[in-house]
């Protein structure tokens, strides 16, 4: 069954949901910068406002009477699918994702890594949801699964306030809705001195008082440290018991981050930044991380990680995806042995959001999501949402 089209296209609606309350973004790189730091500063704001415009791209790949489709996507994504992509996979076999995988990884000289891989990422996806759907199956159901009926997920809190009592007392309201554990993300860095380092030693210690001494909490520096700064750091949240310190440098810094590991005395993750299974590997044989966060949106799609997750488990490394998107990593944690997936991703303030055009919406109950019926990754687009769909890029 050979695919005669790849459409990428843009839906607008109007965001109907709830506004979240003030909150703080975390760290950029950037932010080293005074000036950056300075302009980056709105982002430490309130939610959208119901009534607000919004739009998603979306990528479609037919074949016969039979489409995959997967989305949000980035416009960049997007430009390398028009660009490189749709023109190779036209007329191609759609269920052959092995095949197809392997060639887009071969065709650009660049092509392992950064924005084209995104782009091969999306597409590896939408022809997953297609082959469900020709076999009627979820996407768990052809790689194996499922091992459990259900996946415990942790609250990832990107966007909420830091202010230590605030982050106390929603840190509390989470564990009582029986989420297994919590992220939280650090707002200051080098750049901020001992007054930021402060802070950020503030808030974790104020979640740890408020959640207990053995819930797992993990923290995210989203690569705005150094290498000084982070083992520093780490040696001062060691009393802590965190779980893990997330990206605390770029993940190609691949001797400091064993640095970090052995000097730190706490584990480190890293891995949304990471390309294909090559790059997972450095990582592993120089023992650098002690979890993986490959993102099948951008480290390879489906296919790739079922590799990630191959490798990782030769080495007792668990993988637990960064949760830009929720499907794709889902199905695979029901595909895979919880020693392996332990748990998922969920972004608290961001998913309702990225779900918004879907017409089913995928929310934890009790900390856990549940099985997923639909055929391929259960992404249905709502078109009493859409009031209008534009194709992204002008013939």
């Amino acid at each position: 069954m050979n695919i005669t089209a790849v459409n990428l296209f843009t839906v607008h609606g109007i965001w109907q949901g709830d506004e979240f309350p003030a909150g703080n973004r975390q760290i950029k790189a950037s932010d080293c910068y005074a000036d950056s730091d300075t302009a980056l500063a709105a982002q430490d704001g309130g939610g959208m406002a119901a009534g607000t415009a919004i739009e998603d791209i979306f990528v479609e790949i037919v074949a016969g009477d039979v489409s995959g489709i997967y989305g949000p996507i980035n416009r960049e994504q997007a430009f390398v699918i028009a660009d490189s992509l749709r023109p190779f996979l036209i007329g191609q076999d759609a269920l052959a994702t092995e095949k197809l995988y392997d060639q887009m990884i071969r065709m650009n000289r660049h092509g392992r890594s950064g924005l084209f891989m995104t782009g091969v990422s999306v597409i590896d996806c939408a022809l997953w949801d297609l082959k469900g759907k020709v076999m009627g199956l979820p996407v768990y159901r052809l790689l194996g699964g499922p091992t459990r009926q259900t996946v415990p997920v942790y609250a990832s809190m990107l966007g909420y306030s830091i202010d230590p009592d605030e982050a106390a007392s929603v840190a509390q309201d989470y564990v009582a809705q029986g989420f297994i554990a919590q992220k939280w993300f650090f707002r200051f860095g080098p750049a901020h001195g001992a007054i930021g380092k402060q802070k950020n030693i503030s808030l974790v210690q104020a979640l740890r008082d408020a959640v207990g001494d053995h819930y797992p909490l993990m923290f995210d520096a989203y690569m705005g440290w150094d290498t000084t700064y982070a083992i520093d750091m780490a040696k001062a949240l060691a009393e802590f018991n965190i779980t893990w310190l997330e990206e605390p440098i770029p993940p190609e810094r691949v001797d400091a981050f064993r640095q970090i590991r052995m000097m730190g005395g706490v584990p480190v993750a890293t891995g949304e930044h990471v390309y294909t299974r090559w790059q997972v590997k450095e990582l592993l044989v120089n023992d650098a991380v002690d979890y993986i966060q490959a993102d099948p949106d951008w480290t390879g799609g489906i296919t790739e990680q079922l590799k990630i997750c191959a490798l990782c488990s030769a080495f007792e490394v668990p993988v637990i995806a960064h949760g830009h998107s929720l499907l794709p990593p889902l199905h695979i944690a029901l595909a895979q042995s919880p020693a392996t997936v332990p748990y998922v991703e969920y972004l608290m303030r961001h998913q309702p959001r990225k779900q918004f055009f879907q017409s089913h919406f995928y929310a934890p109950e009790n900390g856990y999501l549940t099985l997923p019926d639909l055929p391929g990754l259960g992404l249905v687009l709502d078109e009493a949402k859409i009031s209008a769909r534009k194709p992204v890029f002008e013939d």
